[in-house]
């Protein structure tokens, strides 16, 4: 064998024969586990605990969970955010006309959601 690499055997991602076999079985029978699990929860002949069992189970393939992510600053230090305004702040700001200024310059026909902190033109 040569030093630190692989020389041989299966691609790296390519499945072996069971995996093969079993994903081949599946998909022969055209009845997922997730597809008998929707099935269960959508017949409702069943009761509600089995219903929401198999709600609880499927869950996870339909919507993932989201992941927890901690923000920091440089070098694990606090995060700093600034905020630039783009308005000229000596000028009094009038919301109704800064919110139609945002919509002629965005073209959606919707109002910025802060007026005061939408871009000018520049």
């Amino acid at each position: 064998m040569a030093k630190g690499r692989k020389t041989g055997g299966r691609k790296k991602g390519i499945p072996n024969r069971a995996t093969s076999a079993k994903a081949a079985e599946i998909e022969s029978s055209g009845l997922t586990p997730l597809d008998f699990m929707l099935a269960v929860l959508r017949d409702t002949e069943n009761d509600k605990a089995m219903r929401l069992a198999a709600a609880k189970d499927a869950a996870p393939y339909v919507h993932p969970k989201l992941a927890n992510i901690e923000l920091s600053g440089k070098d694990g230090g606090p995060l700093n955010v600034s905020v630039t305004r783009y308005s000229d702040p000596a000028q009094p700001v009038d919301a109704a006309s800064q919110a139609d200024a945002g919509v002629a310059r965005a073209g959606t026909g919707n109002a910025p959601r802060s007026p005061v902190l939408a871009p000018t033109i520049r």
